[in-house]
């Protein structure tokens, strides 16, 4: 009695880490009361965004840009979102939209959640 052993070929194997560069991890979550898509941050983004920080630590409207990035980086469509239509949303809800990418991102409080 002999048993052989097959194994599957294709698309399906993993290819390693290298077949995972530019994946993006994604999760819907409730934005004024519509479900809405979001990404996790890459490292250059979080780069990036920190970067912004630092220069707006003291500028409310550079810190309102810090927050249009983060946006704009991990939120389906929201790359079209223009200066106006951020400024037509609650400041309270795109506060939190961007706090909870953060946190998803793995940056702050409850990160990668």
């Amino acid at each position: 009695m002999s048993s052989k052993l097959t194994i599957p070929k294709g698309e399906n194997m993993s290819a390693g880490i290298k077949a995972l560069v530019g994946k993006r991890m994604t999760k819907k979550i409730k934005f004024m009361g519509q479900e809405i898509e979001i990404s996790k941050l890459s490292v250059s983004q979080v780069m990036e965004i920190q970067n912004m920080a630092q220069k707006a630590e003291n500028d409310e409207d550079e810190g309102f840009n810090v927050l249009k990035t983060v946006i704009r980086f991990a939120v389906a469509d929201a790359e079209t979102l223009t200066d106006e239509d951020f400024e037509s949303f609650p400041l309270s809800d795109i506060s939190s939209l961007s706090e909870q990418i953060m946190k998803f991102s793995g940056i702050g409080d409850g990160q990668g959640k």
